[in-house]
């Protein structure tokens, strides 16, 4: 299964005067994962879906990234 949050660990080099920074992170959107919009995707009522900002539950994500500051 595909997941929208990735991460990295960046090279740090040994003359960087700043400290390194362990991960880094990058939210990737769901659409991507999709391919082509098949048929038959179930609905968000509509109040919800204005609310979310989208009609399909497959293309809803949450925004800022949920674990920003934690560290894997």
């Amino acid at each position: 299964m595909n997941t929208p949050i990735k991460w990295y660990h960046p090279y740090a080099s040994t003359a960087d005067p700043c400290p390194p920074i362990e991960w880094k992170y990058y939210q990737t959107p769901p659409n991507l994962y999709l391919g082509f919009q098949p048929t038959g995707l179930p609905q968000y009522p509509l109040k919800e879906a204005l609310y979310k900002g989208v009609l399909w539950p497959v293309l809803f994500d949450p925004y800022p990234t949920p674990i920003r500051g934690e560290d894997r």
